[in-house]
């Protein structure tokens, strides 16, 4: 797993790109978006110069907001890693899964809740964690319930499914009222020559605080793991195996036996996990597809990450 306390994306940086500035163009600081982004900015910014929060704004949108490019620039400074925390990091996952951040977003009685004044509205773990959860694989190490040769490194996945069906795959039948959106495993080739490629999969619950998967974990007083920690966002978490909360569905929906596959998820709602995952023949191929097809799929629920 990637290292939680590190401040940006293990990435080298990205080629240096200068953007010729407008001279007509004049924010001022009482100036405010329009639209759904006056609701969340309609303040008066605090912050001047290259610290304006629509100033930033402006200029990652003309980068179609590059996540290596808005990962840098948050690790120059405490001050602009505050901003790019509130309303880059923000910006950077409605600009790439509107659907899925709105779902986030969305409370059980069906309403939005709003931002603090200044500020993006809140999801647990912070818009860090969601972007880098996102857009990074995190990769593998070993762990008392996987075995792993050795330590796989994390890297940017260039595109992610993320699936409200599949998450379904992922709980026990008294967790089906949970939202989990999942993505597709990142398949890793076998360095040790073996029929089986590492599979690395994320998600991420919406209103875990009130889940029922969370409920069933404090419940059987599962404790949290001792020595991991959440690649996204840094928090503890629980081993959905140790719990027993590991469906016979999840095994089938990665393709995999069930003692080969383990998952985490921490209290922040994040869940990372890996799988041993059997080459497919081109007619094991043809059947999967007949499957996905004859599946009953919500076309809201499923979005592809790209950047």
């Amino acid at each position: 797993m990637a290292d939680p306390n590190q401040d940006h994306f293990p990435s080298a940086l990205p080629s240096p790109m200068i953007i010729s500035p407008k001279p007509k163009l004049s924010l001022g600081l009482n100036n405010c978006h329009t639209g759904e982004r006056q609701k969340l900015y309609g303040h008066t910014n605090p912050n001047v110069g290259i610290f304006d929060e629509q100033v930033l704004s402006l200029v990652f949108r003309r980068l179609n907001w590059d996540p290596q490019t808005v990962c840098s620039a948050a690790c120059t400074s405490r001050r602009m890693r505050a901003v790019a925390g509130r309303i880059l990091f923000f910006e950077l996952c409605l600009s790439r899964a509107p659907r899925l951040v709105s779902s986030l977003l969305i409370t059980p009685n069906g309403s939005q809740p709003g931002g603090v004044a200044g500020s993006s509205p809140h999801v647990p773990g912070g818009w860090r964690a969601l972007a880098k959860l996102l857009l990074f694989c995190c990769g593998c190490e070993p762990s008392r319930f996987f075995e792993s040769l050795d330590k796989t490194p994390g890297h940017f996945a260039p595109v992610s499914r993320f699936s409200k069906t599949s998450g379904k795959s992922f709980l026990v039948r008294r967790c089906w009222g949970d939202v989990l959106f999942i993505s597709d495993p990142c398949e890793h080739a076998n360095t040790a020559g073996e029929e089986e490629d590492l599979g690395v999969y994320r998600g991420v619950f919406r209103g875990f605080m009130r889940s029922r998967t969370r409920a069933c974990l404090i419940g059987k007083n599962i404790q949290l793991e001792a020595h991991s920690r959440c690649p996204y966002c840094g928090a503890r978490v629980w081993s959905m195996t140790a719990a027993g909360l590991v469906p016979k569905s999840a095994s089938r929906r990665l393709g995999t036996h069930e003692d080969s596959l383990e998952y985490f998820v921490c209290v922040n709602g994040h869940l990372h996990g890996s799988c041993w995952l059997a080459r497919l023949s081109s007619s094991d191929a043809d059947d999967d597809d007949d499957d996905d097809n004859n599946r009953e799929e919500d076309g809201a629920a499923d979005e592809t990450v790209a950047w």
